[in-house]
């Protein structure tokens, strides 16, 4: 049961202070159950980012379910996954009930002007670790160099990271020349379905419509937003202008963006349309997760299995940094951002072991004060 608390405690905190994104959920991540907690070695942490990649569904909500079973079993899958998305979908349902209530969102973006550039920092300090254990030689640079710019001009990262994983997987099981057993190894893809018209969602239908987007999404949480504009928005349930704040609301919440869900549900069936959205959308990761993490040990003892992992782990490194150069580019558009984001690599480069919380709340502070100037 302790392990159990601390599955609980660690994944609330997170879901509390996660602004920033996958790529910074998946840092603080690291930065706790590596670093700090030790509960697994940064080679397995990196197995699991690199299977992540190979199911649909949010990346970092995935992450804290695969942590969660590892340190508690299936119990600790539930907590972690519970814990983590618990602050976000409440905070989003509360915003849901207001922006029902009265029309519009309360204006909360000074408090929160800072915390992009802040959580740039530490995306940086995680991606530095992370390539360090798997970098293993000039090969996988050139893998993380290709990975990075395919990515960055626009490739499919799903599609890219895949081929990569093969590629290396066959590549090196040649070089260490062992027999090796070739079996597919099929990820677990569901195809998307076609959609019928739903201008007025029952329930039960709002349920099955989430479900269905979340055993499909892969990539980044931000393609949901292109989901529910093909599912809903072009059918007549939703207008584009609740999409859009459904999406603001998405940007200015900790934990997963998915928690997005929870807004849009609450618009088209009140408090039971939020729950079974939010319910909808989280599930196929919770069993994908439950299938998936107890056959990652059993990868790395095939040498094919294993050369697959180790692609999927540089590549992923590869999009951490696709993904930091472009928030690079989007938060740093003036000299305040600039300076909180230098302020904040400066100080996790010299305090290493300093929790990422005290980063948001130097980025959120910092913002507040500047954006008065």
């Amino acid at each position: 049961m302790k392990n159990l608390f601390e599955v609980i405690g660690l994944f609330f905190k997170l879901g509390i202070i996660g602004f920033g994104g996958p790529a910074a959920h998946i840092a603080m991540m690291e930065d706790e159950v590596v670093e700090k907690k030790k509960w697994m070695d940064r080679q397995s942490f990196l197995d699991l980012i690199g299977a992540t990649n190979l199911i649909p569904g949010p990346n970092s909500t995935e992450m804290a379910l695969h942590c969660g079973y590892h340190r508690a079993g299936i119990l600790g899958l539930i907590a972690a996954g519970f814990f983590f998305i618990l602050p976000a979908i409440t905070i989003t349902g509360f915003l849901a009930f207001l922006y029902t209530e009265y029309g519009e969102l309360p204006q909360v973006m000074p408090f929160v002007y800072g915390i992009k550039a802040a959580v740039i920092s530490i995306i940086f300090q995680a991606m530095l670790k992370l390539w360090k254990k798997a970098y293993k030689g000039l090969e996988y640079g050139i893998i993380a160099l290709l990975v990075f710019a395919l990515c960055f001009i626009g490739f499919d990262e799903v599609t890219v990271i895949l081929a990569a994983g093969v590629i290396g997987g066959i590549y090196f099981s040649a070089k260490v020349k062992s027999e090796t057993n070739y079996r597919q190894f099929i990820p677990l893809i569901l195809a998307k379905t076609s959609s019928t018209a739903l201008i007025q969602l029952s329930k039960l239908k709002i349920f099955f419509t989430f479900l269905k987007i979340g055993a499909i999404l892969y990539g980044s949480g931000y393609v949901l937003f292109a989901y529910v504009d093909a599912e809903l928005v072009t059918n007549g349930v939703l207008t584009r202008a609740q999409l859009s704040d459904a999406i603001a609301v998405g940007q200015f919440t900790p934990g997963p963006v998915l928690s997005t869900a929870t807004f849009i549900g609450y618009q088209l069936n009140g408090v039971s349309g939020a729950l079974l959205a939010t319910i909808g959308i989280f599930l196929p990761s919770f069993i994908f997760v439950l299938i998936l993490n107890p056959l990652i040990p059993k990868m790395r003892k095939s040498v094919f299995l294993s050369g697959v992992l180790d692609s999927l782990n540089i590549s992923a490194v590869a999009i951490i940094a696709v993904v930091l150069t472009k928030m690079s580019f989007e938060v740093m558009i003036d000299w305040k951002m600039i300076l909180i984001a230098l302020l904040s690599v400066g100080i996790v480069l010299i305090f290493k072991k300093l929790n990422s919380f005290w980063i948001v709340l130097l980025g959120s502070i910092s913002g507040y004060i500047l954006s008065l100037i």
